[in-house]
């Protein structure tokens, strides 16, 4: 049984997978969806993320998506106090920014489509530098002090400003977030270990990684461009190709599926242990469909050896 991850300074215990919610009401439709959610708690898992913009992208939708099926599912299985909720609010189409007022509207608009009156943890889901980070500490500081969520973390800001936001929080007596939540895979090393780890180990903060398999790419499904004719990610995968050597990702792949081979695991299983010898608190992965999952959860208690992490640093050198 995979051992449960305490996020510092919190009375939170998670299990080591985060349940991706972006395919909600998206890839995965509302009953994809209450059957992926039904299978992971099932399985031992009870951490769950989102963010009020999903899926804003896909034709035809405003955002909200994945927050409304999360919480029809809450309120369906009526297991709110069994289950850790983070949602992110700065990039909803109605709800753009990090202004104070922007931030409060985001939250209550999510806290109605989840059907809760607060989140385990809020995130600030992308920076506005036209607000400086001292308000936006004191924002998110008031948003925890108003019970509408119990911590908060910060995603895809720079270095400097979100470690000026720690500094800021910790000499001000504010809030002080409890997770990052960075861009970090095997082909996506260097922003993370060199520029946030740091910030993480001097704030003491859960790292909950976000495009942990490289939107599919280290699941073992692609070795060459034409793998992705019809993925619904075509466009994210396409990235990986484009902005990494294909010779050198394709060669990290085959890397994981030799590992993979010698504990007879999938290779999605494999690339997410990876993060979690790392040191990683918990990687972000999603399930389209009930399928998908068993290997997503199987990682949590895969223990891959100092041998098979230094291999798979080695391969994927070039994106460190």
């Amino acid at each position: 049984m995979a051992e449960f991850k305490r996020i510092p300074r919190t009375d939170i215990s998670v299990f080591p997978i985060n349940l991706g919610g972006n395919t909600f009401g998206w890839t995965s439709d509302r009953q994809q969806s209450f059957d992926v959610l039904d299978a992971f708690v099932t399985a031992g898992g009870n951490f769950i993320d989102t963010a009020d913009v999903y899926s804003a992208w896909a034709e035809g939708h405003s955002g909200g998506e994945s927050e409304t099926v999360l919480g029809e599912w809450l309120k369906a299985r009526d297991n709110r106090g069994n289950v850790v909720i983070a949602t992110k609010a700065g990039s909803h189409p109605e709800h753009s920014g990090q202004a104070r007022e922007t931030v409060f509207a985001a939250i209550d608009d999510s806290l109605k489509r989840l059907r809760t009156d607060y989140v385990d943890l809020f995130y600030a889901h992308f920076d506005d530098e036209s607000v400086s980070i001292e308000d936006q500490a004191r924002t998110y500081h008031e948003i925890v002090e108003s019970g509408k969520a119990k911590n908060i973390g910060l995603s895809n800001y720079s270095p400097e400003r979100m470690n000026r936001w720690f500094e800021y929080a910790t000499a001000e007596g504010l809030t002080v977030p409890v997770a990052i939540q960075p861009h970090y895979n095997l082909l996506k090393r260097k922003g993370f270990e060199q520029e946030y780890a740091p910030i993480a180990r001097k704030y003491e903060t859960a790292v909950f990684p976000y495009f942990a398999l490289a939107s599919g790419f280290l699941s073992g499904k692609y070795h060459s461009k034409s793998d992705l004719e019809g993925a619904a990610r075509k466009g994210m995968i396409d990235d990986y190709f484009a902005n990494a050597s294909l010779d050198s990702g394709v060669e990290v792949v085959s890397a994981l599926e030799e590992v993979a081979a010698d504990h007879d695991a999938e290779v999605t299983s494999v690339a997410l242990a990876y993060l979690l010898a790392k040191g990683i608190t918990a990687p972000i992965a999603s399930a389209r469909n009930t399928d998908q999952l068993p290997a997503v959860m199987a990682a949590a208690s895969l223990d891959l050896d100092d041998a098979e992490v230094s291999h798979l640093d080695e391969v994927s050198a070039p994106f460190a």
